[in-house]
């Protein structure tokens, strides 16, 4: 076995891996986008009925995001989350303290929520069904599972490569990479394209910010790994058929 393909084939190992890492912990936490707003110290009715209806199995697009928007949420792919404070009482305290607990509450989609339509007017079922911001939601969540499926293939594909030291699994696994790393991007546009529609719909309040969160900065960062690993693998399956052919046609003459 040539040098350059053991050193090639083990840094694409080594990239795979941090990759399959990164992927698992943004599919895995709920910081792909984080809303700083300011802080409600209180448990007024209004600021009551609105943790509820967050809460609830049956909130819409339209509650959630706003509950998002006023209590320094944050999403994910399978989870939004608002923090509010620890110790919540029915009437508004008189004073405002300089500190005080907060608790962050978190609410999982459902399947069905993942593949429910979204609606030109969010939360207003009358108004139609976006069809752009409905395909874009799906791929999102969606994309990051085909991502992973075709790494651990490739991974199962690397090591038959690393056993038999032939030249086709490598290709199979630079192409699998290939394959993985595009999904990974898709879903990171279909995030950001959905999240700039979602935001043209609903207007953030006055005085809230938000921001993409570290989890959808691993999302970014694991595509280049990925493409990185796929290039290395198949320019080491490259590498190692030049050799065998020159050593065959050595042998030859």
């Amino acid at each position: 076995m040539d040098n350059r393909f053991a050193t090639a084939f083990v840094i694409a190992c080594v990239l795979s891996l941090i990759s399959t890492i990164y992927m698992a912990a943004f599919i895995g936490t709920d910081f792909w986008y984080e809303y700083q707003s300011p802080a409600q110290e209180n448990s007024s009715d209004a600021n009551r009925i609105a943790w509820e209806d967050f809460m609830g199995d049956e909130a819409d697009e339209k509650t959630y995001n706003d509950a998002l928007f006023r209590y320094n949420g944050n999403l994910g792919l399978w989870r939004r989350c608002i923090t509010i404070p620890k110790n919540t009482h029915w009437y508004a305290p008189p004073e405002r303290t300089e500190s005080f607990e907060v608790v962050t509450k978190c609410m999982s989609f459902t399947l069905n929520e993942q593949f429910m339509e979204k609606y030109v007017d969010p939360g207003n079922h009358n108004s139609g069904i976006d069809l752009l911001r409905t395909y874009l939601w799906r791929c999102q969540f969606l994309l990051p599972f085909v991502s992973l499926g075709l790494m651990c293939f490739g991974a199962l594909i690397g090591l038959c490569a690393c056993v038999c030291r032939s030249l086709y699994p490598t290709i199979a696994t630079g192409i699998l990479h290939l394959l993985a790393g595009l999904c990974t991007l898709g879903s990171v546009s279909c995030y950001v394209a959905g999240i700039e529609l979602l935001h043209q719909k609903l207007g953030l309040p006055k005085n809230v910010s938000g921001e993409f969160g570290w989890s959808f900065c691993l999302a970014c960062v694991s595509a280049p790994l990925q493409f990185m690993a796929s290039a290395l693998f198949i320019w080491a399956a490259h590498t190692n058929r030049k050799e065998y052919t020159l050593m065959k046609a050595y042998r030859v003459a």
